[in-house]
């Protein structure tokens, strides 16, 4: 019996997004072939080389000619014509024999893509069937998290090979767009779009949902550095407005009247995963997000929403800055690490929010995973009976209520969670701290020395109070000090320390 021939869409690139039934194709064919440039790399191959067998005969298909010149006497046409029929004979050789042959293809084989050709030359003599994929626009759409048409909204879908005039007037005439084969047409594309009057409302999407994935605004792009793998988006205007229409009327007031909501927001002590559902659902929600900059940097960009960076040290602008966008209506996203409550931003919001100017603004605080209880968990639970939190930074407090509090806790046998111990300009605090708590504490009470955790230079360490050297401490460390109570114990897995839930009589 002769072999069946299957086109398999593989989708955008992320080979998570590769569907059950072309995984199992690809596992269960005897030919897997793949479209290649001359430089031998394929695309298609690489996004479904986790589903390969690693016995099937390969059949890379080489373009003889891509983007070059060529002197084939038919030209470009010519030349591609003749390697189709080519390639349709070198594959149903294989099918003849009865083998099955997978030919790959990016996105969905019917939607602008290559199997096409070969489908006309052999589908008339084997049995073939083909296996939808994610194209490109739908991952494009998805990673800009904009929808691509709503309702009775209309969508058209362009070639970018098209007269820069004739693609204006059909940009005009739709709702969404999407313009595919950019590469050396960019130029002319964004001409389009800036005659269509939409090149503000467009966004460039690059190798989407892969690692190399590149968003920007269509106006923003550089024209040399656009490969053959993007697109041009123009989303459903209702995505543009909502939400934010209020930011663009006249309220009638130095503030406004229509106000949006600000909510503070922890992010956690590290990546996504400590950040909880609730903290993640009001970033997704979001308009603006505002914060210091490394922080904001561990949010993913998201091209409908606006980021506004700054210094850690102007917490007081920065609220009022929140408070200003969002009383024009704007949902606005304050971010902290670890809880905004500590030492961070929510206090400085609403410090600020309490002015009669923002009483009409909703204000939230969304409470998040604290540097504390993350350093505690790597290291047992230090922090199981009474303890406080200190911050060792005098840069809002002088140094003589830091040393007065230390006494205190110190006195009151309290384990510690000691914050901001030290910078680049504050590096005497922490031998003074240590100083001052062993005027109470035994030598041997243990210190956790936590640093970056979460991150990729995560670090813990168990001293010695008496042995806890500054020159081991820096802005990225946090240091939790036990009480009299608090022990060590050295097991199979590793120090633990932990503070017992009884207290002595």
């Amino acid at each position: 019996m002769p072999g069946r021939l299957f086109g398999v869409g593989l989708g955008p690139g992320d080979p998570e997004l590769v569907t059950v039934k072309a995984a199992r194709l690809i596992g269960e064919a005897d030919v897997v072939a793949y479209h290649s440039a001359r430089h031998g790399n394929s695309i298609a191959r690489s996004v479904a080389e986790p589903y390969l067998r690693g016995d099937q005969i390969e059949e890379p298909l080489v373009y003889p000619v891509t983007t070059e010149t060529t002197d084939h006497p038919g030209g470009y046409q010519g030349a591609i014509d003749e390697f189709y029929t080519e390639i349709a004979g070198r594959l149903a050789t294989h099918l003849a024999a009865g083998r099955d042959v997978a030919l790959l293809g990016e996105g969905d084989p019917f939607f602008y893509g290559s199997y096409m050709h070969m489908h006309k030359r052999l589908s008339g003599r084997f049995d073939t069937e083909v296996v939808p994929g994610v194209n490109s626009v739908s991952a494009a759409s998805a990673e800009l998290g904009r929808p691509l048409a709503e309702r009775d909204e209309v969508l058209t879908v362009l070639p970018g090979t098209l007269d820069p005039d004739a693609l204006a007037e059909r940009l005009r005439d739709t709702d969404a767009a999407a313009v595919l084969k950019l590469g050396r047409t960019f130029e002319g594309v964004r001409e389009a779009f800036d005659k269509a009057g939409c090149l503000d409302s467009a966004y460039y999407v690059e190798r989407a949902s892969t690692r190399r994935q590149r968003v920007e605004k269509l106006g923003d792009v550089d024209p040399e550095s656009v490969p053959y793998f993007s697109l041009a988006l123009l989303p459903s205007p209702v995505g543009e407005t909502t939400g934010t229409t209020a930011a663009h009327e006249d309220t009638g007031s130095e503030t406004g009247s229509s106000s949006g909501g600000l909510s503070v927001v922890g992010l956690g002590p590290a990546g996504r995963e400590w950040t909880t559902p609730e903290a993640q659902a009001a970033l997704g929600a979001a308009d603006d997000l505002v914060g210091y900059g490394p922080y904001l940097h561990r949010i993913p960009t998201n091209p409908r929403q606006r980021k506004h960076p700054s210094d850690n040290r102007v917490e007081a602008e920065r609220a009022a800055a929140a408070l200003e966008l969002a009383a024009t209506g704007r949902e606005v996203v304050v971010v902290s690490s670890g809880d905004p409550g500590v030492f961070a931003m929510a206090s400085a919001v609403l410090e600020e929010a309490a002015d009669p100017a923002y009483e009409h603004v909703n204000v939230r605080v969304l409470p998040g995973l604290t540097a504390a209880q993350a350093v505690a968990s790597r290291a047992g639970a230090p922090l199981g009976h009474d303890y406080c939190v200190l911050s060792l930074s005098d840069r809002l407090k002088p140094w003589s209520v830091i040393e007065q509090r230390l006494e205190a806790a110190a006195s009151a046998d309290l384990a510690m969670a000691v914050y901001n111990p030290a910078s680049a300009s504050r590096r005497w605090q922490v031998g003074a701290a240590r100083d001052t708590l062993l005027r109470h504490r035994a030598p041997d009470t243990p210190v956790v020395i936590g640093r970056d955790i979460g991150g990729a230079e995560e670090d813990v360490r168990i001293v010695r109070l008496d042995e806890l050297d500054p020159e081991q401490v820096d802005m990225r460390c946090l240091l939790l000090v036990g009480s009299s109570t608090s022990r060590v114990v050295e097991r199979s897995d590793g120090t633990t320390v932990f503070t017992p839930r009884r207290y002595p009589a």
